[in-house]
């Protein structure tokens, strides 16, 4: 991980826009978790993290140079990789499901990537809240 973050400090208004963009998809982990969909089924597809990810790709430039971007990178990060994850356990997991160890792959795989999901999160929102940017791949 790359510690040269930007530190520049950002206006306020995008750093409450960044704690809506964290807030709307702990609000999708958390449908997920008390309703009827998978926790990351409702955070890939439910309307508060789409809703988010639009967010986060609207005000991304504002935070250019700021020591939010690493922040804005981090949460479409999270939600990419989670999608590219998803796929990745439906893959293996569907033809599976013939043996019916698939079940068995299907649950595991999507249970380990909410926790995943949630663990992101909830780092980057603490970050957020203590005012240090998230370290950013090399």
């Amino acid at each position: 991980m790359n510690t040269n973050v930007m530190t520049v400090e950002a206006p306020a208004s995008l750093v409450r826009v960044s704690h809506l963009i964290y807030a709307l998809h702990t609000l999708g982990l958390v449908i997920g978790a008390f309703g009827a969909a998978t926790v990351i089924g409702t955070f890939l597809f439910g309307w508060p993290s789409i809703i988010a990810v639009i967010l986060t790709y609207i005000k991304r430039d504002e935070a250019r140079g700021t020591w939010l971007e690493s922040h804005f990178s981090w949460q479409l990060r999270t939600f990419w990789y989670a999608l590219a994850w998803a796929v990745v356990v439906f893959l293996v997991s569907a033809p599976l499901t013939l043996v019916l160890v698939g079940f068995a792959t299907w649950v595991v795989g999507l249970m380990a990537l909410g926790i995943w999901a949630i663990y992101r999160i909830a780092r980057g929102w603490l970050r957020l809240n203590a005012h240090r940017p998230m370290p950013t791949p090399a």
